[in-house]
């Protein structure tokens, strides 16, 4: 479609001859004068409309020859024609590629040129009849080049946004798709060190742990189809975290030999939130799971103050310098991307603490 407008708008000068030919012989016509054309003539009074075809190449070249052809017929014996349309589509194109300044200024040479000529024809220097095109076409051309530079900001607008939205949505998913496997598999791992130590003296034990991979192994399974049942479809269908399922999460832990204990509520919350919160508490026991030395005891507290919710999660491991992941980035970003902040860090005292605050 484009290059078919630009097709047009490229052989636009042929239609602009023809109508200048016919213009030329209706106003014979009207004015019951017989033309008397010479193939010269024509030629002579259809030759501006030949450049015009390099207009967007070479416009200040073109809106010259142009001018220069179309208002030398106007002073020869051959019958009157409107050839000043040419060097109007001349200047109207070089308006719309240079802008109103350079435009104008072309505009003025013609005219001071058009009023020199006047005088020493002996014709009038104010008779406007074949110049009026001047301001109007510097108009025109101007308008259309504002609103090509306005489309064309739009579309660099769009087309950014759309970058950004998209990678938006892969951090979304990768933050997703680590959060489900990366919990999973630390429990699922634990449980199955457990399995191998205890399988030969206690085998009880070893069956117990065998379910909990096995829970552990469904429940990712669920949450991994639902995320990629979204990504197949392109709506979000996929059932949001919430902490109304917190105790999986907490049965997963303590499955994995943490007692965990839980204080405070955090009420009704908004989807945003209670989804954020949920996927904080889920990374933080993860972490604890995973890279915890020693870890016993986590403390998951909520505190709702206000407008604001504030997760903490905190274990009671050997202190341990472990640079920042993608589980820390990840909740780092679920908490900007709400506007809140959070904090995750050693403490001295030992073991390993994340609080994030949340606004509602």
């Amino acid at each position: 479609m484009p290059h078919s407008r630009a097709r047009k708008v490229a052989l636009l000068p042929i239609p602009l001859a023809v109508g200048c030919l016919l213009i030329a012989l209706f106003t014979a016509h009207w004015h019951n004068q017989v033309p008397h054309y010479s193939v010269l003539g024509v030629v002579w009074m259809l030759s501006p409309a030949m450049p015009l075809f390099w207009r967007n190449r070479w416009p200040y070249a073109v809106f010259a020859l142009s001018a220069a052809l179309a208002f030398t017929y106007l002073y020869t014996d051959n019958p009157g024609a409107p050839t000043p349309l040419f060097p109007a589509l001349a200047l109207y194109t070089l308006a719309k590629r240079e802008g109103p300044i350079r435009s104008s200024i072309a505009g003025l040479v013609l005219v001071s040129g058009f009023a020199v000529a006047q005088f020493y024809t002996g014709g009038d220097p104010t008779d406007v009849r074949y110049i009026a095109f001047v301001p109007l076409a510097i108009s025109i051309g101007t308008a259309a080049r504002n609103i090509r530079a306005s489309r064309r900001s739009q579309h660099e607008y769009f087309e950014e946004r759309a970058r950004r939205i998209a990678e938006e949505e892969r951090l979304r998913i990768a933050r997703e798709v680590h959060d489900v496997v990366a919990h999973s598999l630390a429990m699922i791992n634990v449980q199955a060190g457990v399995g191998a130590h205890v399988a030969d003296r206690r085998p009880e034990e070893a069956r117990q742990a065998l379910l909990a991979i096995k829970e552990a192994s469904r429940a990712a399974l669920v949450d991994l189809r639902a995320t990629l049942g979204v990504l197949r479809s392109g709506e979000d269908r996929a059932p949001a975290p919430s902490l109304a399922r917190i105790e999986e999460l907490l049965g997963s832990a303590r499955g994995a030999g943490l007692s965990v204990e839980v204080s405070g509520d955090p009420g009704e919350l908004p989807a945003p939130v209670d989804s954020t919160a949920y996927r904080i508490v889920q990374e933080a026991l993860t972490n604890t799971v995973r890279h915890a030395v020693e870890a016993r005891n986590v403390s998951v507290r909520f505190d709702r103050d206000g407008d604001s919710l504030t997760v903490e999660v905190q274990d009671d491991g050997r202190p341990v310098q472990v640079e920042p992941g993608n589980g820390v980035r990840g909740m780092r970003e679920r908490a900007l991307a709400l506007g809140g902040t959070l904090l995750a860090r050693s403490r001295d005292e030992g073991g390993f603490v994340v609080r994030a605050e949340l606004p509602l």
